[in-house]
């Protein structure tokens, strides 16, 4: 009883004592157009206290002293802020910040303040990446799009440009979670695997977190892709029209009400679409591209995206989203697939004016379905269609930040799918999973450590996961920092792809039989070489057990649907960034090593590549930058690939011994090696070069012509190769591009 009075007398002298401190929280804006400003470093000054705003600009400072202070902002390319403020016991201060931009532009990005940030916060195996950089990068077509910049960062693998998947440290595509707005996008890739879904100029930010993620990310074992678009312009009506022989795009956007400096609040909205015609323009400008039984690239897809945003006056907001994305792919006489994926939701930030707390949540419901028709074959279907929610606490003190939440996913699985022997294999269920999480963060001068928790219940499974996780930064000088991170993960959704397979249009998903798990385990340094150099480093290994594939050699009925591997994926990834006034320097080189074992041997993967080397440049130059020129190039080692011994007529019964054979020769089977996977593809290497001319027509209107030469040296990269007719198929040749966008 005396310890229980003692604990209680505790507790009230703690409270006692914060709630003599106070807090200072609220946005950063451009004063001119309300978008807001993030990495803005905001103190007060003559005093210890200060911090970084976030990339959507908020910021919050705990832990303060009743008393008078000058607080003080800067950025990069803007004028300095200063406001005085009087400071009284257990105050809350809600403040916006109004930034002017300065008259001498020298950047858009302060690079002290993001490596301020990286001091405080872990960020192992995670790369933040704008709209900014992924236009800097030669882009397919000149169009470009976050789907080629995933293909630069290190650790992360694509199998081709036609139905081009990412691997992530090892992960398949059905174990990356992509997220947009908060929401999942179960196919974010369309067929011709070089452009995503996502809209470019709708992007705020992409997190691109590789492994040893913390718990209030969950479902997926392998990696995250956390996108969030941007809100309206909130002063003007804005926005492009552009066309290359790709595609043409419209993006659109303005306030509702306007945003102003003396309330904050504004509504705004913004709406991008996006439609190809490469089938269209290929047979007079890329003929030579083409394979002479087609006669055209045979892709098309359209893209909708459309956003309301909500701002009040205190930096709460809700925005209301909605997309639709589309997808055909024709080869006559061979394959005709189709899907959709449409959805909406909405988000939301609330900054209670009494109240420590921050409150962050997403409401969303999706629907995805996919059909392929094949030549002499049954059709194949996959829909899955579902309510997601997410709702998360934040809470602020000088040093620490507490975040803990829940998060409710309910979902359908419809899946038919009948395999070469004709036998279908038909799976539906209900799915609903139930997690809860917390996540703790200190941050001291040289230490900052990252536990997490999160608890997982899988309904269909009746089964529940406990996957705690670690994060640890210490910074050993000013320039040098090591970091580590782990963690238990898992889910239950896997892909009718399978990992065998070299090329796979059709992506249909099925819930597994039991839960799939792995175990990340990584580890670095960040080096600050110089002011404009960073170097990182990092090593890892992820353990996959339980992984299970479709069965699709399925020969009866009574056999099971799925088959059993694990796994293994452990490397080492290098990356250099150089960052200056006039141009920008990316190197990266991953050694990498992906095995599965289906308990009869061990081999690697399909996409194992062992070494990857990505090296970027862009430069600006002429008159007030208005040239701006860039150069990829990458090179990979050659993929896995199971030899063959022989060929075989392959006489399939499908009606057993009433089965009636005609005059017709049989189909050709073939005999593969005992040893899977153990012949390698030849090196794949290309280069792209782009260069970029800006033509200011007014203060407010300008126009890009942009031309590109997609794999410049014509590389042949194989494809594939069809053993049965002796054919190799190339992925794409040399393809010259002329874009024009008009901005206003």
């Amino acid at each position: 009883m005396k310890t229980y009075k003692i604990l209680i007398l505790l507790f009230l002298f703690v409270q006692a004592i914060t709630a003599q401190r106070a807090d200072i929280r609220g946005n950063v804006y451009d004063k001119n157009t309300g978008a807001p400003i993030g990495f803005t470093t905001i103190s007060l000054v003559g005093t210890k206290f200060g911090t970084i705003s976030d990339q959507n600009g908020f910021f919050n400072i705990s832990g303060i002293p009743a008393g008078q202070y000058l607080l003080k902002a800067n950025f990069v390319g803007y004028d300095s802020f200063s406001s005085e403020l009087i400071i009284k016991p257990g105050q809350i201060i809600n403040k916006q910040i109004f930034l002017t931009e300065s008259t001498l532009q020298i950047g858009e990005v302060n690079i002290s303040a993001k490596r301020e940030q990286a001091r405080t916060e872990v960020k192992i195996s995670t790369l933040t990446v704008t709209p900014k950089e992924i236009k800097s990068l030669p882009s397919t077509g000149g169009e470009p799009d976050i789907a080629q910049y995933l293909q630069i960062i290190p650790g992360v693998i694509s199998t081709g440009d036609q139905g081009g998947q990412i691997y992530i440290r090892g992960g398949s595509p059905v174990q990356n979670k992509i997220l947009l707005d908060g929401m999942t996008i179960f196919n974010p890739f369309h067929s011709i695997g070089i452009f995503s879904v996502f809209e470019t100029e709708a992007i705020r930010t992409v997190e691109v977190l590789t492994g040893g993620f913390g718990a209030e990310y969950g479902g997926r074992i392998s990696a995250i892709v956390d996108i969030k678009t941007k809100e309206g312009n909130k002063t003007n009506l804005s926005g492009l029209v552009s066309a290359s022989p790709f595609m043409a795009k419209a993006v659109i956007e303005g306030p509702i009400i306007k945003f102003n400096d003396q309330k904050a609040s504004s509504t705004s909205f913004l709406f991008s679409g996006k439609h190809s015609y490469i089938d269209r323009t290929s047979p007079s400008l890329y003929k030579y591209a083409l394979d002479s039984s087609i006669g055209k690239l045979p892709f098309q897809f359209s893209d909708l995206y459309g956003k309301i945003s909500m701002v009040a006056s205190n930096g709460s907001n809700l925005n209301l989203f909605g997309f639709n994305f589309q997808d055909k792919v024709n080869y006559p006489n061979l394959a005709d697939l189709k899907w959709n994926a449409s959805g909406a939701g909405a988000n939301f930030k609330l900054v209670p004016n009494s109240s420590s707390i921050i409150i962050n949540g997403t409401v969303a419901y999706s629907d995805y379905k996919i059909r392929l028709d094949e030549f002499k074959a049954e059709p194949r279907e996959s829909r899955i269609n579902g309510l997601q929610t997410n709702i998360d606490f934040t809470y602020f003190t000088r040093k620490s930040e507490l975040k803990y939440g829940f998060e409710f996913n309910a979902f359908t699985t419809d899946f038919n799918f009948t395999n070469f022997l004709n036998v279908p294999i038909l799976i539906n269920s209900n799915n609903t999973e139930i997690a809860l999480y917390g996540k703790y963060r200190y941050a001291s001068k040289r230490l900052v450590i990252d536990p997490s928790l999160r608890v997982q219940y899988y309904a269909s499974l009746s089964r529940g996961s406990i996957e705690p996780r670690f994060g640890l930064k210490y910074n050993i000088t000013d320039r040098i920092r090591y970091k580590m991170a782990g963690g238990l993960y898992s889910q239950n959704l896997m892909s009718s792809v399978s990992e065998r397979d070299i090329v796979n249009l059709f992506v249909g998903f099925v819930t597994s039989p039991d839960l799939i798990f792995s175990k990340h385990a990584v580890a670095g340094f960040e080096f600050d070489l110089t002011d404009q150099i960073d170097f990182n480093v990092e090593t890892y290994i992820k353990d996959f057990t339980n992984l299970y594939t479709l069965n699709r050699n399925k020969r009866a009925v009574a056999e099971p649907d799925f088959t059993k591997e694990k796994g293994e994926a452990y490397g080492i990834d290098f990356l250099v960034k150089a960052t200056y006034v006039n141009w920008n320097f990316w190197a990266g080189y991953s050694l990498g090593f992906v095995t599965r074992d289906d308990g009869v041997q061990v081999f690697p993967a399909l996409f194992d590549r062992r070494h990857n080397i990505n090296l970027v440049a862009n430069y600006l130059f002429g008159r007030n930058k208005k040239w701006d020129a860039g150069i990829r190039w990458n090179m990979g080692s050659g993929f896995a690939f199971t030899k063959i011994q022989g060929f075989f007529a392959d006489n399939k019964l499908p009606n057993g011994l009433e089965s009636h054979f005609g005059l017709d020769n049989p189909d050709i089977g073939i005999i593969y090696s005992d040893k899977i996977n153990s012949g390698r593809l030849p090196y794949y290497h290309r280069l792209d070069v782009s260069l970029k001319r800006k033509f200011q027509l007014s203060k407010k209107s300008y126009i890009d012509v942009i031309g590109s030469v997609t794999n410049a040296y014509d590389r042949k990269n194989i494809f594939y190769f069809n053993v049965v007719e002796n054919r190799r198929v190339n992925q794409l040749p040399i393809l010259p591009s002329l874009a024009v966008s008009y901005h206003f």
